[in-house]
């Protein structure tokens, strides 16, 4: 098995990773949101499923990833893939019934989740500047949403049981075996949401006829979705998902700027204080490791062998 490289490199290059893939999930979002006005959450994920699998299984096979397909039998890829499907269930159908930045919002619980999650399963050091990161990240989001006394719907309840299957499926993203290719479990994921979605559709009988205009929007989603498996497969492989947590926050700012452009929403001046402590917090988590990975890297060259 090749060696891992260095600690602070592969958490820059996983931040990079899920900064890109967090811009591939909110623009399958905005899509998603839009045609969920005309099509049910089981035939979007069948539609979307199919055109993602349709761009990322010629990729994988060109790159040689399906030369071993039982990899796919995996039982951490198995796993990965049955949360991603919980997760697509789940939040696709809260998008259809709330807000995008609400459901986003909500989402951003996520960090967290996977924060917790590394420290008790993973064993990975979170120390108390990443936790403090993380939870001040995590307070800009409130003061973006400012959540009112209603309490949770069974919409927001949908949103964390997203949260949750996400928190799985990125856990377990981080112990699959490093010859396993990313792109074979892209390429399976989006399949498994085909496969489902499909299967929802034709046991439920709730299938409608596909107009042109949404079946564009769906291609968009599935672009971005596709774009966003493979990229946060990567992040979670590479990076220390305590480390790579808090990048997730920045989903919350494309939000906001795809809600200024494709919805005319316009943030107040407290939800750009938000978006301003969420960005500070993903830039010091990232700032913080890279130095200490620098004093790391200077005490390995300086060390005397015993």
């Amino acid at each position: 098995m090749p060696a891992r490289p260095p600690v602070a490199t592969s958490n820059a290059k996983a931040a990079i990773l899920m900064l890109a893939s967090m811009a591939g999930f909110i623009v399958n979002d905005v899509c998603v949101k839009i045609a969920s006005a005309d099509l049910p959450t089981s035939q979007i994920m069948g539609v979307r499923g199919l055109m993602a699998t349709l761009i990322l299984l010629p990729l994988a096979a060109w790159r040689g990833s399906l030369r071993a397909p039982g990899r796919m039998l995996d039982k951490r890829v198995a796993l990965r893939t049955g949360a991603d499907v919980m997760a697509s269930i789940t939040y696709v159908t809260a998008l259809g019934l709330l807000p995008i930045a609400n459901a986003t919002a909500i989402f951003q619980a996520l960090p967290l989740v996977v924060t917790v999650g590394a420290a008790i399963f993973l064993g990975e050091a979170v120390g108390w500047r990443r936790w403090t990161a993380t939870a001040v990240g995590f307070i800009g989001v409130l003061l973006i949403v400012r959540p009112d006394a209603q309490g949770f719907t069974f919409a927001s309840t949908l949103v964390l049981l997203a949260v949750v299957a996400c928190a799985v499926r990125d856990l377990t993203t981080r112990g699959i075996d490093q010859t396993i290719p990313t792109l074979l479990i892209a390429t399976m994921t989006a399949a498994a949401n085909m496969a489902i979605g499909f299967g929802w559709s034709l046991a439920s009988g709730s299938w409608v006829p596909l107009e042109l205009h949404t079946l564009g929007i769906l291609a968009f989603a599935a672009i971005g979705v596709a774009c966003g498996y493979v990229l946060i497969v990567g992040a979670m492989r590479i990076g220390d998902a305590g480390f790579v947590a808090p990048f997730r926050y920045f989903m919350l700012l494309y939000a906001l700027i795809l809600g200024a452009l494709v919805f005319g929403e316009f943030p107040s001046a407290l939800t750009l204080v938000g978006a301003a402590i969420v960005v500070g917090s993903g830039i010091y988590t990232f700032a913080r490791e890279r130095r200490v990975g620098q004093v790391q890297a200077v005490r390995s060259a300086t060390s005397v062998p015993s």
